[in-house]
C-alpha cells in the first residue's frame, strides 16, 4: 500500500515542455546570444591588438580560449573529457573531429591543452572580429568550392604543421544538418599524409543538443569530448588517403552517439 506522504513526480506535459522551451529560447535570444556577440567583439579586438606584439600566437590563442570559456560558462554547457592521456602537448598532430554544432569550436579551444590552428572555410575570414582574429592568429583558410585553391590551402597548412603547429580539422567539411555524421572529405587526410604527423580522432557528443545548426537557441546541457589514440601517418603515401580516412572515421564512430531530434 502506498504511503499517503509519498510524492510521485509529475510527468512533464507537452504544453509544459513547450512553455519551458519558449522561455529557454527567449533567454538565449535576449541574454546568452547578446553576451556572446559582446564577448566576440571584446576578445576579437584584444586578439587583434595583441597580434601586433606576439608573432607566436600565444596571446591570440589565449584570447580565443577566454572567449570560448566565457561562452561555455554563460551558456551553462558542461563538458566531460575522456582520453587526455592520448595528447602529448610537445608533439605536433592533426586533430580530426566530427562537427555537429558551432559549439564544437569553443569546446575544442578550452579543452585541448595545446596551441593549435583551425583549417576553416574562407567565408569565416570575412566576418568582423571573428575573421580578423582568424587571420591574425594564423588560422588557415580553405576554399572548398575551388579545388585548386583548396590544394594551395593544404600546402600552406602542411608548411605550418612542419613548423610545429598542430591543426584542428573537421573532415565532414561543414556542420551536419542531421543527427548523423556526413561523409568525410579526402583533403583532410591528404594533408595529414603530406605533413607526416599523427592524426588524433576526436568524438564530440551532445553538442547538437545544446546548439543545433542554423539556430540561435542555446540550451544548457552536458556534452562529451573523447580523444582517441593517435594514428601514425609517417609510413603512408597519398595512395593511402582513403584507408586513413576510413580508420579515422571508424575511430570517431566507435564512440559517436547520434542526437535525438
Amino acid at each position: 500500500m502506498m504511503d499517503s506522504t509519498s510524492v510521485v513526480p509529475a510527468k512533464q506535459t507537452p504544453s509544459r515542455a513547450r512553455v519551458r522551451n519558449f522561455f529557454s529560447y527567449l533567454r538565449s535570444l535576449f541574454f546568452t546570444d547578446l553576451l556572446i556577440y559582446f564577448y566576440t567583439a571584446v576578445c576579437g579586438t584584444l586578439s587583434l591588438c595583441g597580434s601586433f606584439f606576439d608573432a607566436q600566437g600565444r596571446w591570440q590563442h589565449g584570447c580565443a580560449r577566454l572567449w570560448s570559456w566565457l561562452i561555455l560558462k554563460t551558456s551553462g554547457i558542461r563538458v566531460r573529457v575522456e582520453g587526455r592521456e592520448n595528447i602529448d602537448p610537445n608533439r605536433t598532430v592533426i586533430f580530426c573531429a566530427n562537427h555537429p554544432s558551432a559549439m564544437d569550436i569553443p569546446i575544442l579551444f578550452v579543452y585541448l591543452p595545446l596551441q593549435f590552428r583551425f583549417l576553416a572555410k574562407r567565408s569565416l575570414f570575412l566576418l568582423p572580429f571573428l575573421g580578423w582574429h582568424l587571420r591574425r592568429s594564423g588560422h588557415i583558410p580553405v576554399d572548398r568550392g575551388r579545388p585548386r585553391a583548396a590544394l594551395k590551402g593544404f600546402d600552406q597548412a602542411a608548411a605550418r604543421i612542419k613548423e610545429g603547429r598542430s591543426v584542428v580539422m573537421f573532415p565532414e567539411g561543414r556542420r551536419s544538418r542531421t543527427p548523423e555524421m556526413l561523409p568525410f572529405k579526402s583533403g583532410s587526410f591528404y594533408l595529414a599524409i603530406l605533413s607526416g604527423v599523427p592524426v588524433v580522432p576526436i568524438t564530440l557528443n551532445g553538442t547538437r543538443e545544446v546548439l543545433k545548426p542554423d539556430s540561435y537557441h542555446i540550451r544548457a546541457g552536458q556534452t562529451e569530448m573523447i580523444i582517441h589514440k593517435p594514428i601514425p601517418t609517417d609510413d603512408l603515401s597519398v595512395q593511402d588517403v582513403e584507408t586513413l580516412s576510413r580508420r579515422v572515421r571508424e575511430q570517431i564512430l566507435s564512440r559517436f552517439r547520434p542526437s535525438k531530434d
